[in-house]
Order: C-alpha cells, then sequence, then structure tokens
C-alpha cells in the first residue's frame, strides 16, 4: 500500500524515527496522566471491536517499560474485549490527551487476562476500590510490541468541566449511565424482538448463518478439519433449535444443516 501511494519513503522515516518496542520516559509518563483510552481487539475470525475505557489518573497502570495492566469492569456483562483476548491476543490501544499536550499514544501488543489476586500477589501497589461499579474483576496485562506518536494535526483541544460538575464514574445509576439515549431499548420494545440477537443464538463465520454472527440460514458447512468451527455450527443450531421451540414453531425435519 505505501508503494501504491507512494509514501515508502515517509513511511520508513517514520519507522525509524517515531516507532518503539517499548514505553520510553516520556511515553511512561504520558500515560500515566491518562483518564481513558480506546482499546482495538479482534475475535480469532477477525471480527473486530473498539471499546472505551476510562478511570482515574493511572489506572492504566505502567508496570515497566515493556508492560502496561488496565482494570476490566462490571460493565454490560457482554465483555466482547475479554472475549476477543481470550481468542486472539493482538490487541491495540489508543491514548488522547485533548486538554493539555494534546498529542496521542498508539500502542500495540499482546495481552492475557490475569485475575485480580494473581495480580496483587505480585504487584500490591496497585489501586483498589470498593464501589461495585468500581472494583476490577480481572485484569489484561499487556506486552508492549510498538509504541508511537499519534500527531495532533487534528486532535480537538477540550476544555475540562468546572470543578464540582459531577461525573459519577463508575456509577450503577442507569439514568446517570446514560440510560436508552439513542432509543434502542423502545425500538426494540416497539419490534417485540431484540435486533441483534446474543452470540450464543448467532451463527458465526465459516459456518451456516452468515459472515460475522448477523444471522441468515446459509447452507455452507465448516471444513472437515476445523473442529472449532464444527463446535461452533453444533452449538447454532442447537440455539437455534431451542429458540424455535420456545417461540412455538414447529418445522418438518429436513437434514441436520439445512
Amino acid at each position: 500500500m505505501q508503494r501504491r501511494l507512494g509514501t515508502t519513503e515517509r513511511a520508513d522515516r517514520f519507522y525509524g524515527e517515531q516507532m518503539l518496542d517499548h514505553l520510553n520516559e516520556r511515553m511512561r509518563e504520558f500515560v500515566g496522566r491518562q483518564e481513558m483510552f480506546f482499546v482495538a481487539t479482534a475475535d480469532r475470525h477477525g471480527e473486530c471491536d473498539n471499546s472505551f475505557r476510562a478511570g482515574p489518573p493511572g489506572f492504566l497502570h505502567v508496570i515497566d517499560e515493556r508492560t502496561l495492566v488496565y482494570p476490566e469492569y462490571r460493565g454490560n456483562g457482554v465483555h466482547a474485549s475479554l472475549g476477543n483476548i481470550q481468542e486472539n491476543p493482538h490487541l491495540g490501544i489508543l491514548l488522547v490527551d485533548f486538554f493539555q499536550a494534546r498529542i496521542g499514544l498508539h500502542v500495540n501488543g499482546r495481552a492475557e487476562i490475569v485475575e485480580d489476586a494473581e495480580l496483587r500477589s505480585v504487584h500490591p501497589d496497585l489501586p483498589s476500590d470498593s464501589v461495585p461499579g468500581r472494583r476490577a474483576l480481572v485484569w489484561v496485562r499487556v506486552t508492549v510490541e510498538e509504541a508511537y506518536i499519534h500527531c495532533a494535526k487534528h486532535i480537538p483541544h477540550l476544555r475540562r468541566a468546572p470543578k464540582g460538575t459531577p461525573r459519577d464514574w463508575g456509577t450503577d445509576d442507569q439514568r446517570r449511565k446514560g440510560g436508552d439515549f439513542f432509543g434502542a431499548a423502545d425500538e426494540a420494545r416497539r419490534r417485540g424482538t431484540p435486533a441483534v440477537r446474543p452470540p450464543s443464538e448467532r451463527a458465526h463465520p465459516g459456518v451456516p448463518g452468515g459472515h460475522g454472527g448477523h444471522g441468515g440460514h446459509g447452507g455452507h458447512v465448516p471444513p472437515s478439519d476445523d473442529p472449532a468451527a464444527w463446535r461452533d455450527h453444533a452449538e447454532h443450531l442447537l440455539a437455534r433449535a431451542r429458540r424455535r421451540r420456545a417461540e412455538g414453531e414447529r418445522t418438518p425435519f429436513r437434514g441436520w444443516f439445512d
């Protein structure tokens, strides 16, 4: 792509001058000041997810120049990022300072899920909070492979809210968390059915039901040498059968993979 767009020389200069395989001192200080970041993950099929994380300064905790850890909280219970990491350890983090430096930092690496007690036994200085919404269920430990700047060119300069403005960080109050801001729950009530079924009721790439778990009833079967795909296929069929039974549907048997 660099050759196609004529940027090879500029890209090589960026690799040589701006990209590190560790966090230098300035990067570590930058990370320690941030209160939010974006994290990108993908499952074993390459289906992507991008999510937002926030907390008090230092919640993305620097262990050393090649290791970061951050807590995962209770959230909405979906745990898409954790599920992806369990299948595919590659992870990308983007931190952006909108308020002071107006600069960003990319950190790419490999992630693993670590139990809270296990991590605290090695790093007892990790922050702790007794409030349920702010209590770490598990931690994600990131081994840094790439660290590089995100330039300030298009980063907006924001101002913090006045002191005393409630932030409600970690609140369990549905209204303060945003409630049904986009009207999705109201829309689902009007339809009578959810727009997207839980993963246990959806198909997966490479098995009947289409791509990325978005529904459908395709007729393709998994490759015979892929046990994981066959297991996903069987789980999908069982879930679909249970759903049909719960909905009172009665259809004639047309074969296992119709």
